[in-house]
């Protein structure tokens, strides 16, 4: 049973890419949240009995036929209720107003500008009547009458509902996305909900959150034992030391050298977990067997798809060499499941697959332990530093799990691995002497499958084209170019092509996410 805090809010989940967004920025608020899919919330509702409610977005319709809808048990509870987007048009839909389809001129996307009417208590002392404020807009339907009860309190260009609220009952209809960071009071009032609306203290800290999760530890393992697989990046090692920290040797980690790491990732892995914590660690050399099931695969969905087996293969065998385990412990963050597929289940559209995400083999007689599974990259790092990881360690930029086979688009090789891992590792070298590194969320290099024409010491070269990449995030989901200056390019440019024997031309990838995801693959 999942132990939670008693003042939290229930996140209703209709499908929106950035659900999650709006657990984080509950969380940001110092209270505890969950995600439930509309078509189990009341089962989540019962469970966690939450002191407020917000409705998600999401990409269906309320005029389609079966289109999804809240549990009725939410409007009978008397508790507050945030519906944000789709979430207000189903409350409208089942209170008593009405929605219409988009069509011609019916939507409203991107920047706009609500002016307030009139005070209400989920923006009061941040928002004032008269004002125009800017939020982020992204719908097709729209309200075109309000449920009874309602009064209109900000309208924008295109939705004259855009903000609607029933004071009486603490019910609110916000047509826009506060949730995302181009509304820029948005955190607000959803901060604003949570504490001057639902009356919450605001007191969820990643101390309790650690205190809880060594709890639920606990209870799924029992005397159970667990192998956790290490990739040498943040999120595998925090959950090993967390789960470490709650059953002690009954945890074994395996790090297994695939031969995809990054420079001298195996030798970091072992000085901190046999020298410094003193886990039981075991290191698979891998590398001639990743190698091989690699060669000849080129699309990247096979590429993670074969790691992904190929990891549990090793867990499995190394299962059995120490005597059997009960439970598969992964480093999967809240991300990685929301790319893969909806979080709980639910209608969200899946934008790649994760290697650590999708449960085990039924030959395979082991659970998962996901103890980070609901946090967000920048909470895994409190959480590092809550149990004692220092800020060199816990400020590493993300690496995945597939590693460089994600970074190398077309075949991967032990040679196209080598060159990569050098350029990388010349890169990160010149961000750090730049003073860098800790304003970007993640910088690596990537080894195309093109060779260009290039001149060195009067010779022809015929060689392959290095692309660098550099983003600014908070939790990956959306991210933005980082700008470096001509100057800095041009220093690693020359780097890379003197120093890294097979490159000779680099590139600098400009592209935000969206359109593009973090990793090339």
């Amino acid at each position: 049973m999942t132990i939670q805090p008693s003042d939290s809010i229930l996140i209703i989940d209709f499908g929106s890419q950035v659900t999650q967004l709006i657990a984080r920025r509950v969380r940001e608020a110092g209270v505890y949240s969950e995600i439930a899919p509309f078509n189990s919330a009341e089962e989540a509702f019962r469970r966690m009995q939450p002191k407020g409610i917000i409705l998600s977005g999401g990409p269906a319709s309320t005029t389609a036929e079966g289109s999804p809808r809240a549990p009725q048990c939410v409007f009978d509870s008397g508790l507050p209720i945030l519906g944000i987007c789709y979430g207000q048009q189903v409350m409208m839909m089942q209170l008593g107003g009405l929605v219409e389809g988009g069509g011609e001129g019916g939507g409203e996307f991107g920047r706009a500008f609500v002016e307030v009417q009139k005070s209400c208590t989920l923006f009061d002392g941040l928002w004032n009547a008269g004002e125009k404020h800017q939020v982020w807009m992204s719908h097709g339907d729209k309200v075109t009458r309000i449920a009874p009860g309602f009064q209109v309190v900000a309208t924008s260009e295109g939705a004259p509902f855009a903000f609607i609220a029933d004071e009486a009952r603490k019910y609110y209809g916000i047509q826009f996305h506060p949730e995302v960071v181009h509304t820029p009071d948005g955190a607000k009032l959803i901060s604003h909900f949570a504490h001057q609306v639902c009356g919450l203290a605001g007191d969820w800290t990643m101390a309790e959150f650690r205190a809880t999760k060594i709890a639920e530890i606990r209870e799924q393992v029992g005397a159970g034992r667990v192998i956790c697989g290490l990739s040498g990046g943040v999120d595998s090692s925090v959950a090993a030391i967390l789960i470490h920290e709650a059953i002690g040797d009954q945890l074994t980690c395996v790090f297994v050298d695939h031969g995809l790491l990054r420079m001298n990732e195996r030798e970091q892995v072992e000085t901190l977990f046999r020298d410094h914590y003193n886990i039981p660690l075991v290191v698979v050399d891998a590398e001639a067997r990743f190698m091989a099931g690699l060669q000849g695969v080129s699309d990247p969905e096979k590429k993670r798809k074969f790691i992904g087996g190929e990891f549990i293969n090793v867990f499995e065998e190394e299962a059995k060499k120490i005597g059997g385990a009960d439970f598969l412990a992964q480093g999967t963050l809240y991300p990685d499941v929301i790319e893969s597929v909806s979080f709980t289940g639910g209608p969200s559209v899946t934008i790649k697959s994760h290697h650590n995400v999708g449960g085990l083999p039924a030959r395979m007689n082991m659970k998962l332990v996901e103890p980070l599974r609901e946090l967000f990259k920048d909470e895994v790092r409190a959480l590092g530093r809550e149990l004692g990881l220092n800020d060199q360690f816990v400020g590493r930029h993300p690496f995945p799990g597939p590693g460089l086979a994600i970074r190398i688009p077309g075949e991967v090789s032990k040679e196209r691995c080598d060159i990569l891992r050098k350029a990388d590792a010349v890169y990160l070298e010149e961000i750090r002497n730049a003073g860098l590194y800790d304003a970007i969320w993640q910088a690596f290099a990537v080894l195309l499958p093109v060779r260009t024409v290039g001149v060195m010491g009067d010779a022809r070269t015929y060689d392959s084209v290095c692309a660098l990449r550099a983003v600014t995030s908070t939790d990956g989901m959306t991210a933005d170019v980082y700008p470096f200056d001509a100057a800095f390019l041009t220093r690693v440019a020359t780097r890379i092509v003197n120093e890294v024997k097979g490159v000779n031309r680099v590139v600098y990838d400009y592209t935000s996410k969206p359109p593009g995801t973090i990793e090339w693959e």
